[in-house]
């Protein structure tokens, strides 16, 4: 009988073992460290502060450069006039830029218009010519809210640029002027302006095109090589500055285009604004040097290659009196071999009107050497 009894024993022993373990196990589990207990998975924390604070190149261009663009108001007295029927205001803010006639009634009234511009020296605005054209009376509204009369130091229509001088004390916030000759077709955009006061307007683009002649677009009584941008320029925009990303100023916005090839905007290089601007302040107005031509870009498909012909010539001009006539073929200017209207357009401008230039022309395959003096366009003109 010993046999069952050392089964019970056997039994009874290992019974208890596992008791044992059991007890122990419990025991290891509250005395164990927490950190091994799994834990609930959680959100890393990041630095908020940084993770919100985090710019646009857009946001910090207009910040450099936001404080300096201006709300332009003027207003003049316009007396009564005879209007013609069947006129349509296309845009009020471009209407004396493209000499609109508006069907007004036909009494005396205080016309209102608005722009915007940019403070570019101590109290000195840079803004378009049709912005302040004809104005008795000129406002300039700083971001401050701050209001301050102006008057106009200079305008030049050909460009479309005038520069006003604020009536106050500064110090004045400046925008930083950059350099036009740098920007590629691509380069971002940004269209700035002020039309209300207080707040800027912002809009985004790139540069689709350098050197549009203004010419192409239909405009023949100006005188400019624009920048083409697909950077909207709202209504009351018109000179208000046109920013890199860096927020330095690379052009003046001036016009939009309307009707067919709609959504295209237009602005004056700023290399050609400061040049502009510094004859304002010097002289009061511009000289233009002319000869008296209009000129047409043509493609040469035999050889392949771009040709600048004469479209027409003034009549009693430096070029008609020189001999000059239509369809002349335009080789070379001064030392500048021609391969586009503006080529000629920007040799006969650095010539000036005190020395003779030498154009040398191709008039059905002959060769023509000519020496013409510039003339003023206002003479031209008249």
């Amino acid at each position: 009988m010993i046999f069952p009894k050392s089964i019970k024993e056997l039994k009874l022993k290992s019974f208890n073992q596992k008791k044992l373990l059991l007890s122990s196990a419990i025991t290891i589990g509250i005395l164990s460290p927490s950190n091994i207990i799994p834990q609930p998975l959680t959100e890393p924390k990041f630095n908020l502060t940084n993770k919100y604070s985090i710019k646009s190149f857009i946001t910090e261009a207009v910040e450099k450069t936001g404080s300096s663009v201006v709300t332009i108001d003027t207003q003049r007295y316009v007396k009564k006039r005879k209007l013609p029927r069947g006129n349509q205001l296309l845009d009020p803010y471009f209407e004396r830029f493209f000499g609109l006639n508006v069907p007004y009634n036909n009494l005396p009234r205080i016309e209102q218009s608005q722009g915007s511009g940019f403070i570019f020296a101590d109290g000195l605005v840079m803004t378009n010519s049709h912005v302040v054209d004809g104005s008795d009376k000129v406002i300039v509204g700083l971001t401050s809210g701050k209001k301050l009369k102006a008057k106009v130091i200079g305008q030049d229509f050909f460009t479309d640029l005038a520069v006003l001088k604020i009536k106050g004390n500064g110090p004045w916030p400046k925008a930083q002027l950059g350099d036009s000759s740098k920007i590629k077709v691509g380069d971002w955009a940004i269209a700035v302006g002020n039309p209300f006061g207080l707040e800027n307007t912002v809009t985004l683009g790139i540069i689709s095109n350098l050197k549009r002649n203004v010419a192409q677009l239909g405009i023949y009584d100006k005188k400019l090589d624009l920048i083409q941008t697909d950077a909207a320029i709202n209504p009351g925009n018109s000179g208000g500055p046109l920013l890199n990303i860096n927020g330095e100023v690379i052009g003046i916005n001036t016009l939009i285009r309307s009707g067919p090839g709609a959504g295209l905007s237009f602005a004056i290089p700023i290399n050609k604004a400061k040049e502009i601007a510094f004859q304002l302040i010097k002289n009061g107005k511009v000289i233009h040097p002319m000869i008296g031509i209009s000129l047409i870009n043509q493609s040469d498909f035999e050889t392949n290659n771009n040709v600048v012909k004469v479209g027409y010539v003034v009549p009693n001009s430096p070029a008609d009196k020189s001999g000059i006539m239509v369809n002349d073929i335009i080789i070379k200017v001064g030392n500048k071999e021609i391969e586009t209207a503006s080529d000629v357009i920007n040799e006969i401008s650095q010539n000036g009107i005190n020395k003779k230039i030498n154009i040398l022309l191709n008039r059905k395959n002959k060769i023509i050497r000519l020496k013409i003096l510039p003339t003023d366009i206002t003479n031209l003109q008249n």
